[in-house]
Parts: structure tokens; sequence; C-alpha cells
């Protein structure tokens, strides 16, 4: 019973019981065995410094050798993150269970993907998903010209003018025309496109009170113009399908934005063939 007690205080730290201590003290004076166990004046202070440091949260487990250590070390980091954000899941729940604040800045949606946002998308069937945003950039023929994975979702108003600006580095020159949905629309956005030389801005004001700005959006160009637009969203349900864009197999931010990236490239390469295979047909 009482090398039962020992070894339990060796491993979880307890305070030893009076009993084992007197035991112990004995076993000290006499230099004798405990229960089977050799007690000596270094392994009891050794014991006890344990124990200390256990019960004061500094006690840490040592290997053998470097590689284990190593290992050891990665699990120790681990299990610390994992804490860090157990702890704040626990807070969550609290307010939202206990207070009713469902509002929480920050909040931690996945133990394992902390990056993840909520992107609330209206739609009645799937209101919300969860991952991250990614804007794709599409020309003529179906080839993606550029992509974004971005950390924190912006404001899709924003996204324009950036657009604009990879477009042009990437060909040296900016589009004909720019087609977006409503989200896209701002005054702003629509003056300095047309100021970088923007020919056709097809980007529908919803909430334009302007008969002007009505008969604008009649006419066949700006129709024909969201009409390619709408053919364009056919491209992410193909990357989400075709290359398992609809989730990331990857780790992390970085591994996000690879997944993302070795998609397009697939996606591209597809469609560039297909265009050549056209080309060299007599």
């Amino acid at each position: 019973m009482q090398t039962a007690d020992l070894a339990f205080a060796e491993k979880e730290g307890k305070d030893i019981s009076i009993r084992t201590k007197a035991a112990l003290a004995a076993a000290k004076a006499r230099g004798t065995s405990l229960g089977g166990r050799r007690v000596t004046t270094e392994r009891f202070a050794e014991i006890q410094a344990e124990g200390r440091k256990v019960r004061t949260g500094k006690a840490e487990k040592r290997a053998a050798d470097l590689v284990h250590q190593a290992a050891l070390e990665g699990f120790r980091r681990a299990l610390d993150t994992f804490v860090t954000r157990v702890q704040q899941v626990i807070r969550q729940t609290r307010a939202r269970i206990l207070r009713g604040y469902t509002r929480v800045e920050d909040k931690l949606l996945s133990l394992f993907e902390p990056s993840t946002e909520v992107i609330r998308k209206g739609k009645a069937g799937k209101p919300n998903e969860f991952g991250k945003l990614v804007k794709l950039q599409e020309a003529e023929q179906q080839i993606i010209t550029a992509y974004v994975v971005y950390d924190t979702r912006p404001s899709d108003s924003d996204l324009v003018i950036p657009a604009l600006d990879m477009h042009e580095q990437v060909f040296a020159r900016v589009p004909r025309l720019v087609a977006g949905d409503a989200a896209f629309y701002s005054g702003t956005n629509e003056a300095t496109a047309h100021a970088k030389g923007v020919t056709r801005v097809c980007i529908p004001n919803r909430s334009t009170q302007s008969a002007e700005r009505t008969r604008e959006q009649h006419k066949r160009w700006f129709r024909n113009g969201q009409k390619w637009r709408t053919g364009c969203e056919g491209r992410i349900s193909v990357v989400k399908r075709r290359h398992g864009l609809n989730r990331c197999r990857y780790k992390g931010a970085d591994g996000m934005k690879r997944w993302v990236g070795l998609g397009v490239i697939a996606d591209n390469l597809i469609n560039i063939g297909c265009v050549l295979a056209t080309r060299a047909r007599p």
C-alpha cells in the first residue's frame, strides 16, 4: 500500500500520506528497501523535488535521447496550443448559452483550422458556409487569370479596383469590359474603372432610382455582359467539383492557398489544351 502511494506520488505529484512519509523517513534513516524498492537519501530528495515541480506546474518530461526529446517538445507545444483553443471555445459557449452573446470577436469555429470564417451567402438552403473567401478572375476562353485567398473576408465592392490592377499587371493593359454582380457595385468603382480606360463597366446598381441608369442597364451590351458574367459562375462550380475546391485537404492558411492554386493550374491546363486543340484543327 505504501509502495503504491509512493509510485502514485511520483507520477501525479500528489501529497504523500502521513504513513508513507513516516515509512520513507524510517527507510531513509536505515538506508534499506521499502516495499521492494531501495530508497536512499538522494532518491528521497529527488522524489520530494519532483513532487514540488508537479504541484507548481513546473514538471517537465525528459526523454533518454535528443530525438525523442524533440518529439516530446512538439507534443507539448501542440497540447499547449489546443488547451488555449479549448479554453476559448468554453468562453464562447458560456457567452452564447448563459449570456446570449452571439457576436464574439475573433470567434473560433474549428480547433484544427482556427482561421476558418463564417461566410454568409444569404441562400435559403445554405445561409452560412465555413471556410475562406476565394476570388477568381476569368478572361476569354474560360482562363482564370488571377485568384486570391483572403485571410479575412473583405467587402465585395473593395475587390474591383485591385482586380483591375492585377489584370493590368498581367496583360499590360486594362480589360475592355468588366462584369460583376450587384455586390461589386459602387459609384467610386465605376468612375475609377472608366478613368483607368475600361470601356464598359457592367456591374448593376440594384438600388438606383435614376431612370437613366435603369435604361443603361437594359441596353443590349449591358445585358450581354451580365450573361457572360453568369457564365463565369459556372467556373466556380467546375473548380469545386472537378478540382476539389469545395474542400481543402491541406492544413493551415498556407495549405489552403496552395490547394486553391493547384486547382486553378489544373483547370487552366485543361482549358488551354482545349483551345490549342481547337486551333490546330484544319
